[in-house]
């Protein structure tokens, strides 16, 4: 796993055996994510989503402790998947990643607790899954707008952005801290250094 220029996002890039049959790559080792990571997953939910093309989904977060961290994966088709650092506080706040997911490449996302997560359908029937640190918890999940141009997140040319009624109603990343949603970079911190022992 190779850290990205957020902290505590990380890009899984696995090597693929291609041959007649098929293609066979491991796309999550626990020992390597605990290397890189210096703390175990702990598993406490798996997602899929499928999503037409233009389908944006986030930039959705939640409550930190515990938050809910993830490692996310495309199996089929393409997205374009975005972490966001809006954790106050954070020498990368406000500044976001974005790498393609794909069937082709197999490459994984890991972000951790505090950090924004959206992505948007390249393909039809885009398939995405997610191993999350915590369950679901409505009370502690919180949205930013996707196209808030405070973040002027550079979202695919030429695609229409189709987005939830949830997601279209969701604030600003200025209203978001005015409000006291976001997580600051010091609880994210001391949270992961707590998961590392």
């Amino acid at each position: 796993m190779r850290e990205l220029g957020i902290a505590g996002a990380w890009i899984h890039e696995p090597k693929v055996f291609p041959d007649a049959r098929g293609s066979f790559h491991e796309w999550f080792k626990g020992a390597d994510f605990a290397e890189s990571t210096g703390h175990s997953l702990n598993l406490a939910q798996a997602n899929c989503s499928v999503s037409s093309r233009g389908t944006l989904r986030g930039i959705h977060f939640a409550d930190v402790p515990p938050s809910q961290a993830k490692y996310v994966k495309c199996v089929r088709g393409a997205v374009l998947d975005v972490i966001v650092d809006i954790r106050t506080g954070s020498p990368t706040y406000k500044q976001w990643e974005a790498v393609r997911l794909d069937d082709v490449d197999h490459h994984s996302v890991y972000l951790s607790e505090g950090l924004g997560h959206a992505f948007m359908a390249l393909t039809d029937d885009a398939t995405v899954v997610y191993l999350c640190s915590e369950g679901y918890a409505p009370q502690r999940e919180h949205g930013i707008h996707p196209l808030d141009p405070e973040l002027g997140i550079e979202w695919p040319a030429g695609l229409t952005p189709v987005l939830s009624e949830k997601d279209s109603a969701a604030p600003s990343l200025a209203e978001a801290e005015a409000e006291g949603l976001l997580p600051s970079y010091a609880a994210c911190e001391a949270y992961r250094a707590q998961l590392r022992g």
